[in-house]
C-alpha cells in the first residue's frame, strides 16, 4: 500500500509536470509562472524517486497496541481520514525509534528494523524493549544494534550512504538540536560527523522550512571529491535544495583550483591579511610627489599633491568602501580643476571679482568630467578596482606587497609574490575580503533595474485593468447572495509584480550561489578544523544570524592555518555564545585499527583520547617495511592481493603528495581500473589519494604508504597520518620504507 501511494504521488507530480511543459504562455508572467511550476513538479518527481529505495525502514509497536511505520518521507491515506501510513523520520512522532531503550522504552513495546533492496524486504530485526528479556550481550547505548552492525560491515560503494535507518541516540540529539545559535560538533574518526551534519540539514529544512526555504542552507566541505562523495545523501532524504560548496567556491564567479604550497596558503589564511588588504587598497589611493599635469583642450592644468591629498582624506573620512568613495574624490578633484579654469578665463582684467557666475562654473565642471585627460588622471589617482584586479596586482608586484605588508617577514612576502594565472582556495576568502573593502558602485545597474521594474509595473497594471474590464460588477452568487471575488480583489499591481519576481525560474540555491551578499538561513561546515581565520571571516559574512553547525575534529587539523581550537576560531565573532556537543563513539573504525591510530594521536596531544569503537573486525592491521627501490612493486603486489580479497567494496591507497605520480603510474599498470589523482572516480574499486584528498572519505580496506614521509611533508604531519590510518572500515595495511 505504501508503494502504491508513493507511485500515485509520483505519477500525479509527473502528470502535472508534463502538463506544465505542454503549456505555452505568451507573456513574461506566464512563462515565469510556468517555469516555477515546472521546477516544483520536477523536484517532487525527483524526491519521490530518490526515496523509493528504503522507503520504509522501521516499525514501532506501542504499549497501546498501535503500529507506526517509520520512513524517509511522510505518506498519508488521502482516501480515508488522512491517517499517516508512513511517518517521516524527522517528525517528533518518529523520535522514539531512535531513542527508545529497554531501560527507557518511551511507550514502545517492540521496535522492528526493516532492510530492503528496492521494494523487496531482505532482512528484519525485532527488538523487544523489556529489561526482563533484553539480551545480556547487547550494548544498551546502541539502538538497532543488528541493523547498525550490518550497515557498518557492508561494502562501500564509492558514495556515502545515509544513516537514517541506524541513527544513534547521541547523533539524534545533535541532529534535532535547536536551529538558532552556533553548534559545534566535535568528534573523532568514524563517529559519523558528516552523516550527522547532512541529516541535520535535512531535519532543519523539514522542521523550519518556512524560515529556511527562502534563505537557503549552505553546506561547506573540504574539497570537490568530498562533495561528490556525499552528493547522494540529501536527495535520498528527499532534500535537494541545499547548496554544496568548497571554501574555494564561495566567491561567486571564481572556481579556485590552482595549487600552492602549504606555507603560502598559511600566510594567506592569517587574520593579519585583512589589514594587508586594507593597506593594499589605501596604497591604490595615490598621491603624487610632484604636481600632476593634465592636458585639457590644449591647456595644461596642474594638480598639486596637497590638493590630491586633501581630496583623498575627504573621501576616506566618509567611511565608504573604496569604489563608492571614488565619487567624493572625483568631486573634490574636479572642483579644484574647475577653479583653475575659472581663474584663467574669468579673471577681471581690472582686478575685480571673477566674471563667471556659479552656473558658468557648474558648466565647466560638467565639461571637465567628460574630458578624457581628466578621467585618466582620476583613474590613476583613485582607480575603480575589482577584487580580482586588486589581488592580482598585489601578488604580481613585490613593491606593492612590501608597502601593504610591512609586518610580514621577507620570506612570507616572497610566498605571496606570483604572476597571474588562476586562483587558489586560499585566495577565495581574500577576494571576498577585498570585495568588502572595495564595494561596488552599482548605481547605474540600480537605475536600470528601477527602469525595468517601472515598465513591468506598468505592464502589471495593464493586465489588472483588462481583468477589471472583463469582470461583471454586479454578479452575485445565487446560493448565498455573496459577491464573487475577482483577481483584482486579491491582487494589486505590486503583488502581481512580486509574484513575477519570485517566479524567476531559479531555485534558492541557484540565486544564493550567484549572490555574494546572500545571507543564508543556516550554514553547515564539515571538516571545519581546516578553515583559516580568513575563511571564517568569509563564512560569518554569509550568515549574519550566526545560525551555524560546525563539524570537525581539531586532532585532524592538517592545514597550517587551520583551527587550533574552537574557541580561537569562534569567539572573535560570538564570544562565549556557542555550544559544544561531542560524538564519542566510532562506528566506522574497528577497535584493532583505532588502537594503532591511538599511538599517533598521543603524538599530536597526549591529553587527547580516541573515540571508543563499537566493534572489532577480527583482523589486525599489518605493517611491513620494504626497501625504497622496491616500494612501487611491493605496493602493487599488496594492492592486487587486497583488491582480490574484496568481494565487494573499495580499496583506498593513501600516499605522500610527493609520490603520487610515481606510485600512481605503477598502480594503474598493475590495476588498470585504479583511479588516481585529485578528482578520482570514487566508483572505482581502487583509488589512490593523498591525505588531503582522502579527508572525510572511507574505504573497506586502506593501504597507507610511507607514513614517515607523510609526517615529514607537513608541519602537521602526525595529524595527516592520524587521518590516513582511520579511513578504513575493515582492514588496514602499512608499507614503510627502510
Amino acid at each position: 500500500m505504501l508503494y502504491n501511494r508513493l507511485d500515485g504521488m509520483r505519477e500525479q507530480a509527473a502528470r502535472r509536470l508534463a502538463e506544465e511543459l505542454r503549456t505555452t504562455g505568451g507573456t513574461l508572467q506566464a512563462r515565469s509562472q510556468r517555469d516555477s511550476s515546472v521546477r516544483m513538479y520536477a523536484e517532487q518527481v525527483e524526491q519521490f524517486s530518490a526515496v523509493e529505495n528504503g522507503l520504509c525502514f522501521g516499525r514501532l509497536d506501542t504499549d497501546d497496541d498501535a503500529r507506526h511505520y517509520i520512513g524517509r518521507i511522510g505518506i498519508f491515506d488521502t482516501d480515508g481520514d488522512y491517517d499517516p501510513l508512513l511517518i517521516d523520520w524527522r517528525a517528533p512522532a518518529a523520535r522514539a525509534f531512535y531513542l527508545a531503550t529497554a531501560a527507557n522504552p518511551q511507550g514502545v513495546r517492540r521496535r522492528r528494523h526493516l532492510r530492503t533492496r528496492q521494494r523487496k524486504v531482505t532482512a528484519l530485526n525485532d527488538e523487544v524493549l523489556d529489561l526482563a528479556t533484553a539480551s545480556p550481550t547487547a550494548h544498551e547505548e546502541l539502538t538497532g544494534e543488528a541493523s547498525l552492525l550490518a550497515a557498518l560491515n557492508a561494502g562501500r560503494t564509492g558514495r556515502m550512504r545515509d544513516i537514517v535507518e541506524t541513527i544513534q541516540a547521541e547523533q539524534d540529539r545533535i541532529i534535532r538540536a535547536d536551529l538558532p545559535g552556533m553548534l559545534v560538533v566535535q568528534g573523532g574518526p568514524g563517529t559519523g560527523k558528516t552523516a550527522v551534519a547532512l541529516h541535520r540539514a535535512a531535519y532543519l529544512l523539514y522542521t523550519h522550512r518556512r524560515e529556511l526555504s527562502s534563505r537557503g542552507v549552505l553546506l561547506v566541505g573540504p574539497n570537490e571529491t568530498f562533495l561528490r562523495y556525499i552528493s547522494q545523501v540529501l536527495p535520498a532524504l528527499a532534500e535537494t535544495g541545499v547548496l554544496l560548496r568548497t571554501p574555494g567556491d564561495l566567491f561567486p564567479g571564481v572556481s579556485a583550483r590552482r595549487d600552492e604550497s602549504a606555507r603560502a596558503a598559511a600566510v594567506k589564511g592569517r587574520a593579519e591579511m585583512a589589514q594587508v588588504l586594507a593597506a593594499a587598497v589605501r596604497d591604490r589611493q595615490w598621491v603624487p610627489d610632484e604636481p600632476l599635469e593634465i592636458e585639457v583642450e590644449r591647456e595644461v592644468l596642474r594638480l598639486a599633491p596637497e590638493t590630491v591629498r586633501a581630496a583623498r582624506d575627504r573621501a576616506r573620512r566618509t567611511g565608504r568602501p573604496h569604489n563608492l568613495a571614488r565619487a567624493v574624490f572625483d568631486v573634490e578633484i574636479v572642483h579644484a580643476l574647475a577653479d583653475q579654469v575659472a581663474e584663467r578665463i574669468g579673471a577681471d582684467p581690472l582686478g575685480g571679482e571673477n566674471l563667471l557666475d556659479e552656473a558658468d562654473i557648474a558648466e565647466i565642471r560638467r565639461e571637465l568630467r567628460e574630458e578624457s585627460g581628466v578621467r585618466d588622471a582620476l583613474d590613476r589617482l583613485w582607480p575603480v578596482l575589482t577584487p580580482q584586479r586588486l589581488l592580482a596586482d598585489l601578488y604580481a608586484d613585490p613593491d606593492r606587497i612590501a608597502a601593504a605588508a610591512p609586518e610580514l617577514t621577507d620570506a612570507e612576502r616572497a610566498l605571496l609574490h606570483r604572476q597571474p594565472g588562476g586562483w587558489t582556495p586560499a585566495d577565495a576568502p581574500l577576494l571576498d575580503e577585498a570585495a568588502e573593502l572595495l564595494g561596488e558602485d552599482d548605481r547605474a545597474a540600480a537605475a536600470r533595474r528601477q527602469r525595468i521594474r517601472a515598465l513591468q509595473r506598468e505592464y502589471a497594471e495593464g493586465v489588472l485593468e483588462i481583468a477589471r474590464g472583463s469582470r461583471s460588477i454586479d454578479v452575485e452568487d445565487e446560493a448565498d447572495g455573496g459577491e464573487i471575488l475577482g483577481v483584482t480583489d486579491l491582487l494589486d499591481a505590486d503583488r502581481l509584480l512580486e509574484r513575477q519576481e519570485e517566479s524567476d525560474g531559479l531555485t534558492t540555491a541557484q540565486r544564493a550561489a550567484a549572490d555574494r551578499g546572500w545571507a543564508f538561513g543556516h550554514v553547515i561546515v564539515d571538516e571545519a578544523q581546516e578553515l583559516s581565520p580568513m575563511a571564517w571571516r568569509l563564512l560569518m559574512r554569509r550568515c549574519p544570524s550566526r545560525s551555524m553547525t560546525i563539524v570537525g575534529d581539531v586532532a585532524q587539523t592538517g592545514a597550517l592555518a587551520g583551527t587550533p581550537s574552537w574557541a580561537d576560531a569562534l569567539e572573535p565573532y560570538v564570544a562565549q555564545r556557542w555550544r559544544l556537543e561531542e560524538l564519542t563513539v566510532s562506528y566506522r573504525t574497528p577497535a584493532e585499527i583505532m588502537a594503532l591510530a591511538a599511538g599517533v594521536l598521543a603524538e599530536i596531544d597526549p591529553q587527547l583520547r580516541p573515540p571508543r569503537s563499537v566493534r572489532r573486525s577480527g583482523v589486525s592491521p599489518w605493517d611491513r617495511t620494504v626497501a625504497g627501490d622496491r616500494l612501487a612493486a611491493e605496493l602493487t603486489d599488496a594492492a592486487v592481493a587486497e583488491a582480490a580479497g574484496l568481494a565487494d567494496g573499495r580499496l583506498g591507497v593513501i600516499v605522500p603528495g610527493g609520490r603520487v605520480d610515481e606510485l600512481g603510474a605503477a598502480l594503474v599498470a598493475a590495476l588498470p581500473e585504479a583511479a588516481v589523482g585529485e578528482h578520482p572516480e570514487l566508483e572505482s574499486r581502487v583509488v589512490l589519494l593523498t591525505v588531503g584528498q582522502a579527508k572525510g572519505l572511507e574505504f573497506d580496506t586502506v593501504l597507507v604508504v610511507d607514513p614517515e614521509r607523510i609526517v615529514a611533508e607537513s608541519p602537521r604531519g602526525h595529524s595527516d597520518l592520524y587521518v590516513a590510518l582511520t579511513r578504513a572500515t575493515q582492514r588496514l595495511g602499512v608499507l614503510r620504507v627502510a
